[in-house]
């Protein structure tokens, strides 16, 4: 066994507090928040069951973790209500419209420009 996989495997959860598999190893029955999601499915305040972990570079403290949460115990996503949908449009509708010409830019305005991309490079307008 690699060091590597050592310290990522401790499916007792004396270690880490919680049961702990490596990466692309979750047992079966279990599923992050994502593949929850993907299956239309949510935690629905249960508690973490597991955890997957691998060892990164990236993050101080040089492991990667992913919460699982139990299949059997997740519930249904809640649908959208109509005042929600109308909320997401008017949200989505303050993103695509610009500051400075007022107008629906067709796209969410880059939070780098600030403006729609005519009103960032006026002289830049060229016939194609």
């Amino acid at each position: 066994m690699s060091p590597t996989f050592g310290k990522c495997y401790d499916p007792t959860g004396v270690t880490w507090g919680v049961p702990t598999f490596p990466w692309r190893l979750a047992p079966d029955g279990m599923a992050t928040r994502r593949q929850l999601r993907a299956k239309g499915l949510r935690p629905g305040g249960q508690p973490i069951a597991a955890q997957i972990m691998r060892t990164t570079r990236r993050r101080k403290t040089g492991y990667a973790v992913a919460y699982l949460y139990r299949l059997d115990l997740a519930k249904p996503v809640r649908p959208m209500t109509p005042a929600k949908w109308s909320a997401h449009a008017a949200a989505m509708l303050a993103r695509r419209t610009c500051p400075a010409c007022r107008t629906d830019a067709g796209y969410v305005i880059p939070g780098s420009l600030g403006m729609c991309v005519p009103c960032a490079y006026p002289n830049e307008q060229r016939a194609a």
